[in-house]
């Protein structure tokens, strides 16, 4: 049974009390503090916020699956091959809004979303925007451009990663966890939104969304 505590010890547990107490709210405002800190931080893509607020009421019909960026963040470094198979970085295409999508020739879906990503590309590509299209087969390589024929693609150019690695470095940002996967990224290289799965992208919502992304 335990024993009634006696009030000589009320005074130093009251203290402890106190101490604790302290301990925790200074905790609970660091926390507090370094939150806002962390949501408003300027850096290099603190302008692209204001775009996307433009971009998620768009978000919406062919395209609804779009995850907008609340807080747009550098894209997550990439290397890939060219069309020319020479080493290619996503930096390379800083100053034009990216739609990146990654592919394979095993990925059922991928084969019904690619006439529309080349459809996309069609009608909006250009000198301030691309669809870039990256194949990320590992082994039967000679399957890569049959697939692209029989989809009908004739306007996305050719960009493959044989490693995979693009993968697994969206995949540990926390950004892909299957195929197809788009991903949205404005002229300074920061992310607006993802999309996991296929979609139609000939469609007029993602006409209008990609527009809207280039400031038309």
């Amino acid at each position: 049974m335990m024993n009634e505590p006696s009030l000589t010890k009320k005074p130093g547990r009251r203290a402890g009390a106190l101490a604790v107490a302290l301990v925790i709210s200074a905790g609970v405002l660091y926390g507090i503090y370094g939150q806002a800190r962390k949501e408003t931080a300027p850096g290099a893509c603190a302008a692209a916020a204001s775009m996307a607020q433009e971009l998620a009421p768009l978000a919406r019909g062919e395209v609804a699956a779009l995850s907008v960026a609340r807080l747009p963040r550098e894209a997550t470094p990439l290397t890939f091959a060219g069309p020319d198979e020479a080493p290619l970085s996503l930096t390379a295409f800083k100053g034009r809004t990216v739609l990146l999508n990654l592919w394979a020739t095993w990925c059922v879906p991928c084969r019904e979303e690619m006439p529309s990503l080349d459809k996309l590309q069609a009608r909006l590509g250009g000198a301030d925007f691309e669809v870039v299209a990256i194949n990320i087969d590992t082994t039967r390589l000679d399957r890569r451009q049959a697939f692209l024929k029989e989809a009908g693609v004739e306007k996305l150019a050719f960009y493959a990663d044989r490693s995979a690695d693009v993968f697994q470095a969206l995949k540990k940002a926390g950004k892909v966890v299957g195929l197809p996967t788009t991903l949205l990224i404005d002229p300074d290289g920061c992310e607006l939104g993802v999309m996991p799965g296929p979609a139609d992208w000939a469609s007029e919502d993602a006409a209008r969304l990609v527009k809207a992304a280039l400031g038309r």
